[in-house]
């Protein structure tokens, strides 16, 4: 049987070879990038989201702001034009969530030292506490790399609508005084165009791996 076949090992040999390429060729021609999704008002939890923005499907962005940082510098969409950032929101006394995602956010901050691409942004819920003094020694405490990792204070009014109607982020406290919030442990990743691309935990080590491979994703997209 064997010498049957003997003729034809060249040919077979050359076959199963053109057809291993064959198929590695189709199967990298369906292998698609991987895209991440980008998040609209209607698509995340209610609680989190202002009821006029809840019907909205697509088209939303981070609105423009001014606020001020850590170090008493005036910080608006321009310092993060063209950048990806992870946002989040925190108040400097917190002595739960904030403990963990300060230090994740921290490690984030280590991660990607070296990557001008990539910066961060914490909001404060309480910037009738934490004054511009406050958030210094706070970022002193958390080891904040000023060039990397803004803290930022400001107008509470324009801070609640920037969580509830941009990063669609905290839970509204309507008993407990005007524009007061409930902040989360979201982490929000945000992309060039000003879009929402992910929403993490903060407070769970495995989240912080989940949010640098989406960071490396969404990096790879600009590049394409």
């Amino acid at each position: 049987m064997l010498s049957f076949f003997k003729p034809y090992r060249f040919f077979i040999i050359g076959l199963f070879i053109f057809s291993a390429i064959s198929v590695f060729i189709f199967y990298s021609i369906l292998k698609t990038d991987p895209v991440l999704p980008v998040f609209s008002p209607s698509a995340v939890n209610p609680k989190l989201v202002d009821t006029t923005m809840q019907h909205i499907k697509k088209g939303h962005y981070i609105s423009d702001f001014s606020l001020v940082n850590q170090n008493g510098d005036t910080i608006t969409q321009a310092n993060y034009e063209n950048k990806i950032y992870v946002a989040d929101f925190f108040f400097t006394t917190c002595p739960s969530i904030c403990v963990a995602m300060a230090y994740h956010m921290y490690e984030i901050q280590e991660q990607l030292k070296n990557d001008p691409e990539v910066m961060l942004l914490s909001h404060s819920v309480k910037p009738e506490q934490d004054s511009v003094a406050q958030l210094k020694k706070y970022a002193l405490k958390k080891r904040v790399n000023d060039s990397k990792w803004n803290l930022v204070t400001g107008d509470k009014k324009q801070i609640y609508e920037l969580a509830r109607k941009s990063y669609l982020a905290v839970e509204d406290a309507p008993f407990a005084g005007a524009y007061d919030m409930i902040h989360t442990e979201n982490f929000i990743l945000v992309d060039k165009n000003k879009e929402i691309r992910g929403f993490y935990d903060g407070t769970a080590q495995e989240e912080m791996q989940r949010l640098l491979k989406d960071i490396k994703v969404l990096k790879a997209s600009y590049k394409n």
